[in-house]
């Protein structure tokens, strides 16, 4: 394991030794498994993103080409109120 300096403010170095005494754990511990959560809660959060990406990247152009669609601009000039 590596050690890593990192600068708290003292609100957060406050809470950090009350959840030390609430759970038992080191402040080690206890930053350790946020930044494990964190990372994950990143991971997946891109995970999530990259899927979302791939399915319109999946999705484009499945209109192409197809001619049982009605003519969009026809029908657009219809809306028009202005003319």
């Amino acid at each position: 394991m590596t050690t890593l300096q990192i600068n708290l403010t003292s609100p957060q170095i406050d809470a950090l030794h009350k959840l030390s005494e609430q759970t038992g754990k080191t402040e080690d511990e206890l930053l350790q498994e946020a930044v494990a959560k964190f990372v994950s809660e990143v991971s997946e959060a891109e995970s999530e993103r990259q899927e979302r990406l791939n399915r319109l990247r999946r999705a484009r152009g499945i209109w192409k080409d197809r001619g049982d669609l009605p003519d969009f601009e026809k029908l657009r000039a219809e809306w028009d109120r202005f003319d």
